[in-house]
């Protein structure tokens, strides 16, 4: 997946994103290089690129948890903003410019590969 960042500072957004997902920008990734940083990403994961572009910002993506109003207020700590708050789910934007969603768990085997925030 590619998130397009409409933000001239790529390793803030990578930042961002990075800490948002739970992974580290891996800057000896063949993929980490001009406009481009890669998330370090485990086997079974899909991977995660951010890309600097001259056009709207854009992506979509849902961030699972189980724990909404808490995860929400960490996504704030980072930067993000709330758009809107509905019934099961609450819809954000980061300080790049992307709209998501923070979502209750959706896939089963949660929380196999989900990270713990303390």
């Amino acid at each position: 997946m590619l998130i397009d960042c409409n933000d001239p500072d790529v390793d803030k957004a990578a930042g961002f994103w990075a800490a948002a997902l739970g992974r580290a920008v891996d800057p000896d990734h063949p993929g980490t290089r001009g406009n481009y940083r890669m998330l370090e990403t485990p086997p079974d994961e899909p991977i995660v690129q951010i890309q600097r572009v001259t056009h709207e910002s854009r992506v979509h993506i849902d961030i699972e948890t189980d724990d909404i109003p808490a995860e929400v207020l960490r996504l704030e700590k980072l930067g993000a903003a709330v758009v809107s708050r509905l019934e099961r789910w609450v819809v954000m934007q980061a300080p790049t410019g992307q709209r998501f969603c923070v979502v209750r768990v959706q896939r089963p085997g949660f929380p196999k590969n989900a990270r713990r925030w303390d």
